[in-house]
């Protein structure tokens, strides 16, 4: 089996998909002591009502929720897996451990199980065991899944683990997290005076992405939000019963807990393996969890933040209504003056975005452009080369830069916008701000530029912040040096480019708990999964995990153990070269800790005197601290020794490395290693 790979192509700024290998990277969650729990406690419960213990384990994984079962007591599992290498990984992990003769792995989705003499299982399941859920607990298709179990796999008030789900939901104020969904006036001193960019209306009205914002809510500052609600039980399913996959909604009355404007609603779940809650598992953030010493590090299931449709004034004390909406996988929130009567129906339509910005900019992109201080430090530097005759060219993907250097004094200002849907939003935004005759919008890619699109001019000051949507890892956006070599004919003599320059950085960190998805799986809860791990190296020896993946380091806690290096630079205001160029040297670890990976990320050079990271911040504090960029993913090259969670400073002391860059792919590779030599 081939699967399809999204890869920015950073030479042409566009998204390719590869055909990859069967085994191009997996990642599963391995099930944790409370399922073990729950399991022991469903087999036991059927056993004492005289019954044999048949489990059905749909979504199986590693088969270890089987193998569980199978050791509790059970009498036989059907294991189900539709993903091919991880059923070839399950079957050998049964047989490994023994349990061959109890387990059956079934490599189909859960709706193609036949049963019946001649099906994939001869009779009715009396226990339902999965883990089918995501950080919005149905976002994987949880619902139909048990829907269908119900009617076609398990006999009728089974048995299953978990035993029931509650979804919680906390209304909150926000400036932060309302910038990542809508765009704020942003402020432009001018010679003239204050110039102030405004949002259309429509995109003021939109009711945003239809999508949930999944993040570690446990690293935002309570400081950054006011809690304006209790945290209220939303709704729950009952996995022991027949589930409904039916678009519902479900409403909790409420007295606000402080005036203020109602905008985000902060959302997580829990879990009860067995009837009596006794065998709980929580994703509540620190501040809702009834231990918060004992939390629980997940990458998988994390915290929701929904958007409410428009962002409401309330008063403290006065009820008010707040509806959970959801589909068969999507959950949505709106709030309500007074809740539904039992027998009234709310016909809340999924939100859906109308005005083209939440389609082309996501939510870390938003908080990047109402960043006031990152406006303030492009318009200075912009002060800096424009002259009263510049001739502007901007280039990036949805950009304000266009609409500074028009206020800033440019004679003219082109922007290249690529997309339909940027092309489409930018006139809106030059329309509300009155500028569409001030401002040529040019709809095509930036190499097919012609001088006609140009009006015959020159160009005297190419513009980019660089940011371009395709961009996954951080020199991706080095697109921007391509186009600033495929428009080399239309710069006139003297030209500058901003940025002027780009440069490439690294430092050797100890993460707190992001090295756990490197981690091998060995033997979980008394099984051998060995081969699971196999399996992960497997893919981690493709060309993209030998590089590097993105991560949103603000999210995922670290520690400097070296200072951070300069490894490569990149000159804009020359064409992008024809050779490859490289870095090699050492960086020295210099505090003491478990050398996890290399974080890279870039930094651009707007003027000599004007700098803007993608990754740090400032430099890490006493204890190696760091402060990253909220806006920016950066790039993580996990060292291979991470495996050993044990391994200590001392030996090694220094990270050597090899980097590359080739032009013609637009391509970084990179190869660190651990090393006793330091510089």
């Amino acid at each position: 089996m081939k699967v399809f790979c999204g890869r920015a192509n950073p030479t042409t700024g566009s998204m390719e998909w590869l055909e990859e290998d069967e085994y191009y990277d997996y990642h599963q969650e391995i099930a944790n002591t409370k399922y073990y729990e729950g399991i022991r406690a469903a087999v036991r419960r059927v056993k004492d009502r005289g019954q044999k213990a048949l489990v059905v384990d749909i979504g199986t994984g590693t088969g270890l929720l089987s193998m569980m079962a199978v050791t509790a007591g059970a009498d036989f599992c059907y294991a189900i897996e539709v993903f091919k290498p991880m059923a070839d990984a399950a079957v050998k992990i049964v047989e490994e451990n023994g349990f061959s003769d109890k387990i059956k792995v079934i490599n189909k989705h859960s709706t193609e199980v036949t049963v019946g003499p001649d099906g994939d299982m001869p009779c009715r399941a009396n226990i339902l065991v999965t883990e089918l859920f995501d950080t919005e607990l149905i976002g994987e298709g949880a619902l139909p899944s048990y829907e269908h179990a119900h009617r076609h796999l398990v006999q009728e008030n089974c048995e299953a683990v978990p035993h029931k789900a509650t979804v919680y939901a906390q209304l909150v104020e926000s400036k932060r997290m309302w910038s990542w969904n809508r765009l704020f006036p942003v402020h432009v001193q001018t010679s003239l005076g204050e110039q102030v960019i405004i949002p259309p209306s429509d995109l003021e009205k939109c009711p945003g992405a239809p999508s949930v914002y999944d993040i570690q809510l446990n690293q935002v500052s309570p400081a950054d939000f006011t809690v304006l609600s209790d945290v209220l039980p939303m709704f729950s399913v009952d996995f022991s019963k027949q589930v409904s996959s039916s678009a519902a909604c479900h409403s909790r009355q409420f007295e606000p807990l402080a005036s203020g404007r109602a905008q985000v609603v902060l959302s997580w779940w829990d879990i009860e393996m067995d009837p009596e809650g006794k065998i709980k598992c929580t994703m509540a953030p620190f501040w809702a969890h009834s231990n918060p010493e004992g939390l629980q590090w997940r990458d998988h299931w994390m915290q929701c933040v929904y958007f409410l449709p428009q962002e409401e004034p309330i008063v403290q004390g006065a009820a008010l209504c707040l509806v959970a909406h959801h589909d068969d996988y999507c959950v949505w929130y709106t709030l309500q003056r007074t809740c539904p009567t039992e027998n009234e129906r709310i016909h809340q339509m999924r939100p859906v975005c109308d005005c083209q910005a939440h389609l082309l900019w996501n939510r870390p992109r938003f908080g990047e452009i109402n960043d006031q201080g990152r406006t303030d430090q492009y318009a200075q530097a912009l002060r800096t080369v424009l002259m009263p005759d510049s001739v502007c060219l901007c280039i990036s993907d949805g950009s304000l830069l266009s609409m500074l250097a028009h206020h800033l004094g440019a004679q003219q200002v082109f922007t290249v916008e690529s997309s339909a849907a940027s092309h489409k939003l930018m006139k809106k935004i030059f329309k509300a701000n009155h500028l569409e005759d001030k401002i040529n919008i040019i709809e095509k890619q930036p190499e097919f530029l012609t001088s006609t699109d140009l009006e015959g001019k020159k160009v005297s000051l190419l513009l980019g912040e660089p940011f371009f949507t395709t961009s996954l890892l951080p020199w991706h956006n080095l697109y921007f040096w391509y186009v600033r070599t495929a428009v080399d004919e239309h710069l006139g003599p003297g030209a500058v480019v901003m940025p002027q320059a780009a440069s490439l950085h690294a430092m050797v960190v100890e993460f707190k708990d992001l090295w756990r998805i490197r981690s091998p799986c060995g033997d979980c809860e008394g099984f051998n999964v060995r081969i699971m791990d196999d399996m992960i190296k497997c893919a981690l020896d493709f060309r993209e995990s030998k590089e590097a993946e993105p991560h949103p380091l603000w999210e995922y806690p670290c520690r400097s153990l070296s200072d951070p290096q300069q490894i490569l630079s990149f000159d804009f205001q020359q064409p992008v070269p024809q050779q490859p160029f490289r870095a090699e040297g050492t960086m020295k670890l210099t505090r003491l800790g478990r050398s996890h990976g290399v974080v890279l990320w870039m930094e651009y050079h707007l003027t000599p005197d004007s700098t803007v990271s993608t990754g740090l911040l400032k430099p890490a504090e006493d204890k190696g601290d760091c402060c990253w960029n909220p806006h920016c993913k950066q790039a993580v090259y996990f060292l291979s020794p991470t495996l050993d969670p044990k391994m200590l400073l001392g030996n090694p002391q220094a990270v050597s490395y090899v980097v590359e860059f080739h032009p013609r792919t637009g391509d970084v590779t990179l190869e660190f290693r651990l090393t006793d030599t330091p510089n």
